[in-house]
């Protein structure tokens, strides 16, 4: 009976049997020594007659223990590995959809009201210095500014956070919009984050500068392509240069806010370099 009785209760309670339910300790019998392979029969000697002995058999054949089912519940309740939380980015997506809204507004279902939005530099006024920023000449100019803004603009709210994104955007766009008001002719009226665009770029490089060698000529690269890019883009503007709105212009290509915007951006990073951080908590 004692040879018996071991075995049975042992595998009653590590085994999944289909009538008896599995106590809480069990998954803990991977700790235990080795089951004896089911695909033989025992080496201990039984009874032919014995009553126990159909029940140890039946058992055998019922238990499907699976020491991997075991593992991997043991594993459910481990605790998630511990990392750098991620940011959530959601002020780049707004600026984009209010970008292309405006647009839409414009250019699809022709709002009145909706080029009141531009910068005309012959009698400005003052909210258009920043509803400019969201205006676009066409389609060509709208996506490619986007693309840029979309790249460093998340790299900006990335590192600084929602209100950084959205305080570096509208200060240079409205920064190089007032340098393009007091330089270019009263004629010309003036659209675009192209601006703002540059001094994203701008703020999302100085953040991350060091004077490694390597970094700088990332910088180089990348800041000579996005020059071109934006150019390019600028350039499609043309289509919508000459008269429009009593004598108005468009400004085609406007380098102006192009450097103006960058040099914002540098502005910005310098007098944020300049607030004293507060002590961190000992």
């Amino acid at each position: 009976m004692a040879q018996l009785g071991v075995p049975v209760k042992s595998l009653a309670t590590s085994c999944k049997l289909s009538h008896i339910h599995i106590p809480k300790f069990a998954f803990f019998s991977h700790c235990l020594p080795p089951f004896p392979s089911f695909t033989t029969k025992p080496s201990l000697p039984v009874q032919p007659n014995h009553p126990l002995s159909a029940l140890r058999y039946r058992t055998l054949a019922q238990c499907n223990c699976n020491k991997i089912d075991i593992i991997s519940q043991l594993e459910l309740g481990k605790p998630e590995p511990k990392g750098k939380p991620e940011k959530r980015v959601n002020g780049i997506f707004w600026i984009i959809l209010l970008n292309i809204g405006v647009f839409i507004a414009d250019h699809f279902f022709q709002v009145n009201g909706a080029k009141d939005l531009y910068l005309y530099h012959m009698w400005p006024a003052w909210y258009q210095f920043v509803t400019a920023t969201f205006c676009h000449a066409n389609w060509k100019h709208l996506s490619s500014n986007l693309f840029f803004l979309y790249i460093f603009g998340k790299l900006v709210e990335e590192e600084e956070g929602n209100l950084a994104l959205w305080l570096s955007y509208i200060l240079t766009g409205v920064g190089a919009n007032l340098v393009s008001w007091l330089v270019l002719p009263r004629n010309t009226v003036s659209v675009g984050a192209s601006g703002a665009v540059f001094g994203l770029f701008t703020i999302s490089v100085l953040v991350k500068m060091s004077w490694d060698w390597r970094k700088i000529l990332e910088v180089l690269i990348l800041g000579q392509f996005v020059i071109e890019k934006v150019m390019e883009a600028a350039q499609a503007s043309t289509s919508l240069s000459g008269t429009f709105h009593g004598g108005y212009t468009l400004q085609s290509v406007n380098h102006i806010a192009h450097l103006s915007g960058a040099l914002v951006g540098v502005l910005l990073v310098w007098l944020l370099s300049k607030v004293p951080s507060a002590p961190l908590d000992q």
